[in-house]
């Protein structure tokens, strides 16, 4: 399949609004069931159903089988990053139709991209890294510096570089129109954000909740003060 060609079968799957909330609600980074997916892209189960499996023959997601039930998941941090890149440009367009979401408020000020942080709590982590000196970011890669392998380090978030895995980018937040932590990191600092209780998921949508141990950690360890 020609280049043109892969682009073209990739904005067909994506363009259909009950696919594109399916692809948004698997941004969590979690498997979900057709069932719960059937529930996000507002249609039956058969419809769901359907929908699924050209998303898993596309190779946009793995399923996974577990008892009855099959789990599906987005297929890699790629497929992830091309989603969240989908909805940038689309947050951005003056005519664009509004796609059903869940989560309000909630979503815009801290849910999860795929694996790690995002929205103005994502956005403020990595200012404050930066702003620090912990953290340089490029366009397209960043590293830690020696403080702020140490900050991670010290809330035991410091991640070491996977084989075929990019340790350290940004990622343009779609809300906020700036970068947030992406990469190895990204995934690690959510990962122990979570194992901490600094945060916790909110049901059906990716926004994640900041707890009051969260507000307290995430000033003191790194910086971070956002509003209640």
């Amino acid at each position: 399949m020609s280049d043109a060609g892969g682009i073209a079968m990739v904005a067909a799957l994506l363009g259909e609004p009950a696919r594109a909330n399916m692809m948004a609600a698997l941004m969590d980074g979690r498997a979900l069931t057709a069932k719960e997916l059937a529930f996000a892209a507002h249609v039956s189960a058969p419809t769901a159903s359907g929908h699924l499996a050209k998303l898993a023959d596309a190779a946009l997601l793995t399923v996974a089988r577990q008892g009855r039930h099959r789990y599906y998941r987005i297929a890699s941090p790629a497929v992830g990053r091309m989603v969240e890149g989908i909805m940038t440009v689309a947050g951005g367009l003056p005519a664009c139709p509004p796609i059903a979401w869940r989560g309000g408020e909630a979503l815009r000020t801290a849910r999860t991209c795929y694996d790690h942080l995002a929205g103005r709590l994502g956005v403020a982590i990595a200012d404050q890294l930066i702003l620090r000196d912990q953290l340089r970011l490029s366009d397209d890669g960043g590293e830690l510096t020696a403080a702020g392998q140490a900050a991670l380090a010290a809330i035991g978030a410091l991640a070491e570089p996977e084989r075929g895995r990019i340790f350290c980018r940004p990622c343009l937040d779609w809300s906020e129109r700036r970068p947030h932590l992406a990469g190895t990191v990204g995934r690690s600092l959510a990962s122990r954000c979570f194992e901490l209780g600094w945060i916790t998921r909110l049901r059906d949508t990716r926004a994640v909740a900041i707890t009051p141990a969260g507000r307290a950690g995430f000033a003191e360890a790194l910086g971070v003060r956002l509003g209640a």
